[in-house]
């Protein structure tokens, strides 16, 4: 049985997310990020009248071909007319990348991460007033050789409501370009990985595939939004 305090971490989670987020280190590539974008986000439980969290990740990131490094900017938002009330973000990474940091962010226990994912953090984002924002800077590493994913769940503050989640979306390229300093990644593209002999271009992965949340199990429906997920504290069922 997990605590309550785990419970309330990753029981509230909803479905893997997409996306190759990268750490880099002060670099100009965190700076070249495109336009914010909503791609891939759902409402999910309802919200009190008035309120509308969403989130928005950059167009583009690059990865250093040599660190794996990189980084992006996740942003959450109240576009309704009311306050949000006390709200938190969720930043967790699967397969090829990974979270490394998130700043102002708490690291989830590696017992508290989503199945499937290798990483996460708890950003307590508070109270959003109407039409506010919040930005937060995430480092990551991205392996090339894989695709890489990102999901950001809004919550309310307890983390027993989840307003939104944006995700399942990936990074990715079809054109990797291992030779040259760094490799572009645009956000709802699958990463088409070089293989080791350098010419094919195989898949590492399932298309497509939605990962199961929270290690305590998950169903493919949260209340209200079909297909994606939320992890309960009850033995796991799939849709």
């Amino acid at each position: 049985m997990r605590s309550r305090y785990r419970t309330t971490m990753t029981g509230s989670l909803l479905t893997a997310c997409f996306s190759a987020v990268v750490i880099l280190s002060h670099t100009a590539v965190a700076d070249d990020q495109g336009p914010a974008s909503g791609r891939g986000g759902k409402a999910m439980d309802k919200a009190p009248a008035g309120v509308r969290v969403t989130t928005l990740l950059p167009s583009k990131i690059s990865v250093d071909n040599s660190t794996r490094k990189t980084a992006l900017t996740a942003t959450v938002k109240n576009e309704g007319t009311k306050e949000s009330g006390d709200i938190r973000l969720l930043v967790v990474g699967f397969d090829g990348l990974t979270v490394k940091s998130v700043k102002g962010c708490t690291k989830m226990g590696e017992k508290d991460l989503p199945k499937g994912s290798n990483s996460g953090f708890v950003c307590s984002v508070g109270n959003l007033t109407a039409g506010g924002s919040k930005s937060y800077a995430v480092d990551a590493t991205f392996d090339l050789g894989k695709e890489g994913k990102i999901c950001l769940p809004v919550q309310t503050g307890d983390g027993r409501t989840t307003y939104w989640q944006q995700g399942p979306v990936p990074f990715g390229t079809t054109n990797p370009s291992p030779n040259a300093p760094a490799t572009p990644l645009l956000l709802g593209t699958d990463n088409k990985p070089v293989a080791p002999g350098g010419d094919a271009l195989p898949k590492t992965g399932p298309s497509g595939s939605v990962l199961p949340f929270g290690a305590a199990g998950a169903a493919l429906v949260s209340a209200g939004a079909a297909g994606l997920w939320w992890v309960r504290r009850r033995p796991r069922a799939q849709a």
